[in-house]
């Protein structure tokens, strides 16, 4: 499927947000977005799916977390996929480990949104930050983070944090390629089954490409960011930013 040609179902809008890591100011910014534009326009029907990485970098992966709990409970058309910082949160809660993702790549931020001063530079100092921050991560968080799914189809898209193996059917994709996955997929220059969705990757301004389009504008360094939208053929960008 080409992106030119590709288009959701009939009466369907669909948003699909890039990265968020911790920037809960910017989606509650591009929540307002996307609510006045449903208020103005009224279609039929919609969706608002979250590409994955809510946490890690940004000052408040806490207050995301809690904003999504919300708004999928208020109305479940608002989507949330898991990204690999989200599953490396979980994976540090289960076993500590200072060396791992979530230790070595804005997980101190995360802690601290929870009220934790996380240090990993020696076994006595990460042993008493992982219990204060396993304490203070509520329950609720952690089962939601846990039940996110790993991907998701409309119309002629398909949504998921990283990407695809290329060659392998949409059904058939390994949980891990699509929350880690790079290379293979973004260097694949022919048609995929469907048009792949996805963040994961930062770049300086979104790609739009035949195969695949990338909504990760960086926004832990950019302070941008990123959604695509679909309506029928039609597709655009939008961003918010930082003041």
């Amino acid at each position: 499927m080409h992106y030119l040609d590709a288009r959701s179902p009939d009466g369907m809008r669909v948003y699909a947000i890039g990265d968020i890591h911790g920037h809960l100011d910017l989606l509650r910014d591009m929540h307002e977005r996307i609510a006045g534009e449903i208020a103005r326009d009224k279609p039929a029907d919609w969706r608002i799916i979250h590409l994955g990485d809510l946490v890690d970098r940004g000052p408040d992966s806490s207050g995301v977390i809690g904003f999504l709990i919300a708004a999928v409970a208020r109305d479940p058309r608002n989507m949330v996929l898991a990204g690999n910082h989200d599953v490396g949160f979980l994976d540090f809660l289960a076993e500590p480990d200072p060396v791992g993702l979530f230790a070595r790549h804005g997980g101190r931020e995360t802690a601290r949104s929870y009220g934790v001063d996380l240090q990993v530079d020696n076994a006595a100092s990460l042993a008493r930050g992982h219990s204060e921050l396993a304490a203070a991560v509520p329950d609720s968080h952690q089962r939601f983070l846990r039940a996110l799914p790993r991907s998701a189809s409309f119309g002629d898209f398909f949504f998921c944090h990283a990407g695809i193996r290329p060659c392998v059917a949409l059904d058939r994709q390994d949980p891990e390629d699509l929350i880690w996955i790079r290379n293979e997929f973004l260097r694949y220059p022919e048609l995929h089954p469907k048009v792949v969705v996805h963040g994961h990757t930062p770049q300086a301004e979104p790609e739009v490409l035949a195969n695949r389009v990338n909504v990760d504008t960086g926004v832990f360094h950019s302070g941008v960011l990123t959604a695509l939208v679909v309506d029928g053929a039609e597709k655009r960008l939008i961003s918010v930013r930082t003041a």
